[in-house]
């Protein structure tokens, strides 16, 4: 599936100029992932707002792809991952914060290449390398952090289109 998806998102060399609703984009992913991993706890801090972002029909690749990971690569029996959303002027900033085991320093920037899967990973190393092709053709950008005291992370920033979907 993760490579139908960068299939897909390398035929297409336009500019995304969609309008895409995040919160129905995450909603939706959201169910997705928790009824996949039922033993995982998947928490959104605050409300998803109903804002809309430039991107395109990819765009839940994106977040499945970090949901995913958020789980696959943990190391605990019940993994507690946080979705959260802020909304500025201009740009949309999402973050996915784990509590895993994150990710070393040397491999930040690296998981984003083609190809590239972390230490003891069992995965094809496309799925992040989608996630980082996929948003920089967005005009946005995706960033990886530690977080305290344990895990990683992931913030999505996507440009707004146009006003709130009130």
């Amino acid at each position: 599936e993760t490579a139908r998806d960068l299939s897909e998102s390398m035929r297409n060399d336009e500019p995304a100029a969609e309008s895409v609703d995040l919160h129905g984009v995450l909603t939706r992913v959201l169910d997705g992932v928790r009824s996949s991993y039922p033993s995982a706890e998947f928490v959104v801090d605050g409300d998803l707002p109903a804002v809309d972002v430039r991107a395109d029909d990819m765009l839940p690749s994106v977040f499945q792809n970090l949901l995913n990971n958020a789980v696959q690569h943990h190391d605990r029996e019940a993994p507690h991952v946080e979705v959260a959303v802020d909304v500025g002027d201009e740009r949309v900033a999402v973050t996915v914060a784990d509590d895993g085991p994150g990710i070393p320093d040397a491999m930040k920037d690296a998981v984003f290449e083609h190809g590239e899967a972390g230490p003891g990973s069992s995965g094809s190393g496309l799925g992040l390398y989608l996630v980082r092709t996929l948003v920089d053709h967005y005009d946005g950008e995706v960033t990886v952090a530690d977080r305290d005291p344990r895990g990683t992370v992931v913030t999505v920033g996507l440009p707004r289109a146009g006003g709130t979907n009130a």
